[in-house]
């Protein structure tokens, strides 16, 4: 492609809105243009970018025997309310109504489709296992659209669907599933791990989520160094550390805290640990208040709160203060297990543990010391609902674990029978018996992972693509378009580049070399040949976008360093 003739628009400035890298040089670079808030086109190079992704994508899935297909993104609700999550997937979900008033959605993802679609087809064992695909576009309606293509309200996403006879077959095809996210990614120039990951509103018995490490990832994984473990924080199991066992039980005593509402507040005015008090939060999951109840030191799980509950997460919100007030008969701050009225209590497991604790009074400015679990209060449920945090013991070794920020790019996901007894998707069995078909769902940010490349590949200058997923391999700048000589051999190393099938720009602008070379940096393009004042000796600059040191070649010896560069970094 010859740059003259090319749709491509580059910015010097930092667009106002955007606040991470891949955005920045996304918008900077021309590859990408926003619309409104949280909705982007792609340009011509981003779009390669994009289709490179996705080819990845589907060599890798059509070797593991998935085949693909398209369905539509306008979903009927009567499928959605088949499978019970009409009203669960939240505000998240576009909804819209067609002239004769049928209630539809734009699909945030597309479980029950591929369900309804194999159960009117496939009848017999003989048809499993199945694996369908799609690349399509999905539609979120994200509350604080932010960091461009990292949360947005329509993005590219490859969703996959498994279909088996039993949970044995199922595993087989997870793990194939795992192996081909793992090829895909690696070959994606990726740095990422696969961690234990919570199901959310998917739902399944299992998952993982694909995670590549990034500090500026919304995403936070646990992870050991002396065991295999690792899990988002989400899902990751907190140990009980304190178990104070034989320890005498004290009788309770109000403490007069005058305006001492917060934890922090209350650790300076009695100048006690975190570890020996109690934390009472109250929320409101529909109609219900509830009440979490965790050691003082430690922070709130509120997926694994959500869990317990078995609700949505958009369900759950923080209580009102006309709703803590009738709950506890207590201004907001003092909240506590003990006489506590018409709220679900949920207790983390340490709590039962821990001996003498002083917690909220449910009386304005007052508190309880020796407060104790069993002989004072009791729970409706009790689960772990702590995060995990930097040096809690490993739930495999007890060793401490390390945190890190990531982006999710993928996940995978047991669903089982969750949708095929909703949605009545079952086969005939060998002996001729009807059973639910075991399920699989899987995964992949198209557009996401595109950022995710940027957030671990560029420096000050812009993007440095690895090769497998760049929109051109090579650029070729002629320094001064008016110099015929320069002109002739740009031209002819652009010509010998295409005839080996190498993907190639030619930068002919009628530009100042400069501005050439900043292009060519921040569009990320990892190998540029120059054509400048040696041309007519037959000799170029060759350089790597990935490092900083340039060579001068013969137009022999710079094609043949690309071509080899090229075969030995496209895996």
């Amino acid at each position: 492609m010859k740059m003259s003739k090319m749709y491509l628009h580059t910015l010097r400035e930092v667009p106002n809105d955007a606040e991470i890298p891949s955005h920045q040089f996304l918008l900077r670079a021309g590859m990408i243009k926003r619309l409104v808030s949280g909705v982007y086109g792609f340009m011509p190079l981003g779009y390669r970018v994009i289709r490179k992704i996705e080819n990845i994508v589907r060599e890798e899935m059509d070797a593991k025997g998935a085949q693909e297909l398209l369905m539509s993104a306008v979903q009927p609700s009567e499928l959605w309310k088949e499978s019970g999550r009409w009203n669960d997937f939240g505000p998240e979900m576009f909804r819209l109504k067609d002239r004769n008033q049928r209630e539809f959605c734009l699909g945030p993802t597309h479980e029950e489709v591929f369900t309804d679609i194999v159960r009117n087809d496939v009848k017999s064992y003989k048809e499993l296992p199945l694996n369908i695909y799609q690349i399509q576009t999905k539609y979120r309606d994200e509350q604080r659209p932010r960091f461009g293509l990292m949360r947005s309200r329509e993005f590219i996403m490859k969703d996959a669907y498994s279909f088996d006879k039993d949970w044995e077959s199922l595993d087989k095809t997870y793990d194939d599933m795992y192996d081909a996210y793992t090829n895909i990614f690696t070959r994606c120039g990726l740095n990422f791990r696969a961690v234990d990951a919570d199901t959310g509103a998917i739902g399944g018995s299992g998952s993982h989520e694909f995670t590549a490490l990034s500090e500026v990832g919304e995403g936070v994984i646990a992870y050991c160094n002396h065991c295999d473990f690792a899990a988002t924080t989400e899902r990751a199991e907190c140990v009980i550390e304190a178990k104070c066992e034989n320890v005498e039980l004290k009788e309770i005593n109000e403490i007069h805290t005058p305006n001492i509402k917060s934890i922090e507040e209350l650790h300076e005015f009695l100048k006690v640990d975190g570890e020996k008090l109690l934390k009472t939060l109250l929320f409101k999951a529909k109609d219900q208040i509830v009440a979490a109840i965790i050691r003082g030191d430690r922070e709130l799980n509120e997926t694994k709160l959500v869990n317990a509950l078995k609700i949505p997460e958009h369900e759950l919100e923080f209580a009102s203060e006309e709703d803590v007030k009738r709950v506890t008969n207590a201004e907001v701050g003092f909240a506590g297990p003990i006489g506590i009225k018409d709220v679900i209590v949920i207790v983390d497991d340490e709590v039962p543990h821990l001996k003498n604790m002083i917690a909220g009074a449910n009386k304005t400015d007052y508190h309880i010391e020796n407060v104790n679990y069993d002989r004072d209060f009791k729970a409706d449920i009790v689960i772990d609902l702590k995060l995990m945090k930097e040096g809690y013991p490993c739930p495999t070794c007890g060793e401490g674990v390390n945190l890190a920020r990531g982006i999710e790019v993928g996940q995978v996901f047991k669903l089982g029978t969750k949708y095929s007894e909703a949605m009545d998707a079952k086969y005939m069995d060998e002996n001729m018996k009807e059973k639910p078909m075991v399920m699989g769902c899987y995964g992949i940010g198209v557009s996401r992972t595109m950022a995710a490349i940027i957030e671990q590949h560029h420096d000050e200058n812009g993007i440095i693509w690895p090769m497998s997923v760049a929109p051109y391999h090579v650029i070729v700048s002629i320094v001064n378009v008016k110099k015929e000589d320069q002109v002739e051999l740009g031209e002819k190393i652009y010509k010998i580049l295409q005839d080996q099938k190498v993907e190639v720009l030619l930068d002919d602008r009628a530009e100042r070399a400069g501005v050439k070379f900043k292009d060519s940096d921040l569009i990320g393009i990892p190998i540029r040949i120059v054509v400048g004042k040696n041309a007519a000796e037959g000799i170029v600059e060759y350089k790597q976008r990935d490092c900083e040191d340039k060579y001068e070649f013969t137009v022999e010896e710079a094609i043949n360093k690309a071509i080899e560069e090229i075969h030995s970094s496209v895996l």
